[in-house]
């Protein structure tokens, strides 16, 4: 199936870009007309998905983090997220609730949070890598505006 739509954007891993590549991603995906709990929960899994590769990706470095948006006639919408950092060991230990690699102040939730707001979630890495989460929804039939 072709995208009828598509976008690319690539930041600095800071975290003031967190809350840029969270708006950028909602207003392009404003053109499937999304109701205002599905922008919310596009915005939340976006600013998850960043978020792990400030905080886990690079660590106490400055990368490059890599999105992809791509919108279907049908309402769907595909957003891949890629860094090219430390990449993860054990990616199915990763995804459990609780678990994280960034001590105590971290909560360990970033994949259930993703997972509970889209309807697809795919987290593929290599150690030394870097990691690609690939997330889907489907928003309530509306035609679409191009």
């Amino acid at each position: 199936m072709k995208p009828v739509n598509e976008m690319k954007l690539v930041i600095p891993s800071r975290s003031a870009n967190e809350s840029y590549a969270r708006v950028a991603v909602a207003a392009f995906a404003a053109q499937l007309d999304p109701t205002i709990e599905e922008i919310n929960d596009i915005k939340t899994a976006v600013s998850e998905a960043v978020t792990n590769c400030i905080v886990h990706a690079y660590r106490d470095k400055i990368g490059t983090i890599f999105l992809t948006v791509k919108l279907f006639e049908e309402g769907k919408i595909s957003i891949k997220i890629r860094d090219s950092g430390c990449g993860i060991e054990n990616v199915e230990q990763a995804m459990e609730p609780l678990f994280t690699t960034a001590g105590e102040e971290r909560a360990g939730l970033g994949f259930a949070v993703m997972e509970s707001f889209m309807d697809k979630l795919t987290v593929r890495s290599k150690p030394g890598k870097g990691t690609t989460v690939s997330m889907e929804k489907r928003l309530k039939a509306r035609p679409l505006r191009v």
